[in-house]
C-alpha cells in the first residue's frame, strides 16, 4: 500500500468518527409543522392528492349511495348481512360526504392553495423586477453573435444600443438599458411572463373548480317528476317524485314556480323501412309561471333543450302512455278515477301497468297488466303492439283482493304489485279469465267486487329537475383552466443581453444572446428573427445565418481579458457554466465594466 493512501486512511479516520458522533439538532415542533406544510404544498402531494380522489370515488359507483335511493341501500344491506353492515360502517354508502372523501378533498384543497399563493407572490415580484444583469460572457449563452455597423452608418454604441431596445420593446420584451453613456452601453430584456401566468391561472381554476363543484354538493338539489297532459307540477318538496337534496339543503332555496304540461307529441317515423314507426322527434308544450304572481308564459320543452325556471333546469327525459280509468267498488262508489303512468317495457310502447286502489270497500283491490297502444292478437291469442300511435288501444288486466300493504306506512313501487298475500279475481288461468278494455268499455268484476271502466289515454312525460349553484362557475373556471394550460405550453420565457462598443476606426461592434428558462426549441428562430430586425434598423445588408456563430478565432477581441463571471438567469441557469471562450465587443479604451 502506498505512502499516499496510508496519509489518507489516517486523514480519514478522525473525520469519519467525528462523523459517527455528531449529534443531528432536534427538529422541533416549529420545524416538523414547517416540513410538513412544505411536504403539502408541493406539486407532487397535490397529483398524489388528486390522483387519491379519483380512486376514493371509485365506490360511490360500484355500491348503492344512500342519497340517491335510501330503499335500494337498505334493501342491498338486508341482502348481504355478512358484509353489508360493514360497508355501511366505512361509509361506503355515503362517499361523498363521508370523513375520508371530505379529508382528501380539503387536503387537495389546501394543497393546491399553499402551492399557487407563493408562486404567485414570487411571480408579481418577479414581473416587477428588472431584467438580470448583464453576463460578462454573451458567448456561454445558447444562442450568441456579433454583429458590426460600419463606421460609415454614422451608429455609436449609445445609439446602437438605443435603437436594440426599440426593437426588442416592439417584440414585446421589457427592456432596461445599462450605461447608455457609457464606453460599453448594454442592454436587459425578457419576455414570457405569461407563460407562469397561465401556470397559475391553469392551477387557481383547478382550486375554483374545486370550490364550485363543492357548492353544487353542499347547496344543490336535483328530482324527478312524472307529468300526465293537464298535471301541474309546483315547485315544493311535495311536488316531486323522487327528491334528492344536497348536504346543506333548506327548503328555503326552493322557488315556487310551476309548470303545466298542456300538450305532448311524438313525430314518428313513416317513410323508412328500417326505422319505421321510432320516434323521431318529441315536444312539450308547457305553461309555466317564475311565481304565483307572474303572468303564464307557453313554453316548447324538448331533448337536449331543457326549460329554466326559479334557477333550475327542467329536462325532458322521459314518455309513454296513461290510460285513463275509473274503478268503483261494491257499494257502487267511486274508488279511485284519473290517468294510470304505463311503465314502458317493450318495441312500439309496449307499457305495463299498475293500479292500486286502496280505498275500495269492502275490499282493497289491484290490477296488473299491460297497456298496447296499437294491439294485434296472434293466431295463438297474444297480444302485442304492432304500432307506437294509439289506432287501436287495449287495455288488459289482472285483477286481486285484499290487503294492499299500504296501510301499514312502508313505502311501495308504484310499478309494482305483490300480490302474495292478494286473492285473485281474473287471470287468463283462472275460469273468469283477464280483462280486456278498449276505450268507453266497461268491466264488471266477480263477485260483486265493482266494475273497471276504460276512459281514454292521455300521454306522460317524465322530468328531471336540476339546481346546481356551482354549475355555471364550474364551466367558467374549466375554461379558464384550459386557457391557462394552452399559455403555458405555448409561451416561452426568454432572456435577451445585447451590448455595444466602438473601436479606433469608428466601427460600431455589437454582441447579444439569448437564454430560455426551460426547454425552447424556439429560442433559434428568435435569435434568427432579431437578427434579421437589427440589420433593418442599423441598414445592415443581410447576411447569411450561418454567420451567428462565427468561431471565435475571427471574432474582434476585446482589449482586455474578461476573468469575471455574471449571472445570466436569476433561478433559471447560469450563462457562465457553458464551455466557450471569451469574446466581446472591442471598447476603445479601459477595461470592460460589469453591467
Amino acid at each position: 500500500m502506498s505512502e499516499r493512501v496510508k496519509v489518507k486512511k489516517k486523514q480519514s479516520a478522525p473525520a469519519a468518527e467525528a462523523k459517527a458522533n455528531a449529534a443531528l439538532p432536534a427538529l422541533g415542533v416549529k420545524g416538523m409543522l414547517r416540513w410538513a406544510w412544505t411536504q403539502l404544498t408541493s406539486m407532487r402531494t397535490a397529483l398524489f392528492l388528486l390522483l387519491l380522489l379519483a380512486v376514493a370515488a371509485v365506490p360511490g359507483s360500484l355500491f348503492p349511495q344512500r342519497p340517491a335511493n335510501p330503499a335500494v341501500v337498505t334493501q342491498y344491506i338486508k341482502d348481504h348481512p355478512d358484509y353489508g353492515k360493514l360497508l355501511d360502517s366505512l361509509q361506503l354508502y355515503d362517499v361523498y360526504s363521508s370523513a375520508w372523501f371530505s379529508a382528501i378533498y380539503l387536503l387537495l384543497f389546501i394543497s393546491l392553495i399553499g402551492c399557487v399563493v407563493p408562486r404567485a407572490i414570487a411571480h408579481y415580484r418577479a414581473m416587477r423586477s428588472q431584467p438580470p444583469r448583464t453576463p460578462q460572457r454573451l458567448s456561454r449563452l445558447p444562442e450568441y453573435a456579433t454583429m458590426v455597423i460600419p463606421s460609415g452608418a454614422g451608429i455609436p454604441a449609445s445609439e446602437a444600443i438605443k435603437s436594440a431596445a426599440g426593437v426588442l420593446r416592439k417584440r414585446g420584451y421589457r427592456v432596461e438599458v445599462r450605461d447608455a453613456d457609457g464606453a460599453l452601453p448594454s442592454l436587459g430584456a425578457e419576455r414570457g411572463f405569461l407563460k407562469e401566468v397561465g401556470n397559475l391561472v391553469f392551477h387557481t381554476s383547478l382550486i375554483g373548480v374545486l370550490v364550485s363543484v363543492a357548492a353544487g354538493g353542499l347547496f344543490g338539489y336535483s328530482g324527478q317528476r312524472i307529468l300526465v297532459e293537464g298535471d301541474t307540477f309546483v315547485n315544493t318538496l311535495v311536488g316531486y317524485d323522487q327528491f334528492n337534496p344536497g348536504t346543506n339543503f333548506q327548503s328555503s332555496q326552493l322557488q315556487p314556480y310551476s309548470l303545466q304540461l298542456d300538450k305532448f307529441n311524438i313525430t314518428f317515423d313513416r317513410e323508412s323501412r328500417g326505422k319505421f314507426g321510432q320516434p323521431i322527434d318529441f315536444a312539450a308544450t308547457v305553461t309555466t309561471k317564475e311565481n304565483p304572481d307572474a303572468p303564464a308564459k307557453q313554453e316548447i320543452l324538448k331533448v337536449n333543450d331543457p326549460v329554466t325556471l326559479g334557477g333550475t333546469s327542467i329536462y325532458l327525459t322521459g314518455n309513454g302512455y296513461a290510460p285513463v280509468v275509473t274503478i268503483r267498488d261494491g257499494a257502487g262508489n267511486v274508488a279511485m278515477q284519473g290517468p294510470v303512468v304505463a311503465k314502458l317495457q317493450g318495441d312500439n310502447y309496449y307499457s305495463s301497468v299498475v293500479i292500486k286502489v286502496p280505498d275500495a270497500k269492502p275490499d282493497q283491490l289491484g290490477f296488473a297488466g299491460f297497456f298496447l297502444p296499437t294491439a294485434f292478437v296472434t293466431n295463438e291469442g297474444v297480444s302485442f303492439s304492432g304500432d307506437p300511435e294509439l289506432f287501436n288501444p287495449q287495455l288488459s288486466l289482472n285483477s286481486y283482493y285484499g290487503d294492499l300493504g299500504l296501510d301499514a306506512g312502508a313505502p311501495q313501487n308504484v310499478f309494482e304489485l305483490d300480490v302474495k298475500k292478494l286473492t285473485p279475481l281474473n287471470a287468463r288461468n283462472l275460469p273468469t279469465k283477464g280483462i280486456t278494455l278498449t276505450p268507453g268499455s266497461t268491466y264488471t268484476l266477480p263477485d260483486g267486487k265493482g266494475t273497471i271502466s276504460f276512459d281514454g289515454v292521455k300521454r306522460y312525460i317524465g322530468v328531471d329537475i336540476h339546481h346546481n349553484p356551482g354549475q355555471v362557475s364550474a364551466l367558467v373556471f374549466a375554461l379558464l383552466a384550459v386557457a391557462g394550460l394552452i399559455l403555458s405550453l405555448y409561451v416561452n420565457r426568454r432572456r435577451v443581453w445585447v451590448r455595444t462598443g466602438t473601436v479606433a476606426d469608428g466601427r460600431t461592434m455589437v454582441e447579444y444572446g439569448l437564454l430560455a428558462r426551460g426547454e425552447d426549441h424556439r429560442l433559434a428562430g428568435e435569435a434568427a428573427a432579431l437578427r434579421k430586425l437589427f440589420s433593418g434598423e442599423w441598414q445592415l445588408e443581410a447576411e447569411d445565418p450561418a454567420a451567428d456563430h462565427t468561431p471565435q478565432s475571427q471574432q474582434t477581441p476585446s482589449p482586455t481579458g474578461d476573468n469575471g463571471a455574471g449571472s445570466a438567469d436569476n433561478g433559471a441557469g447560469s450563462a457562465d457554466n457553458a464551455p466557450g471562450s471569451v469574446t466581446t465587443p472591442a471598447g476603445p479604451t479601459g477595461p470592460e465594466k460589469d453591467q
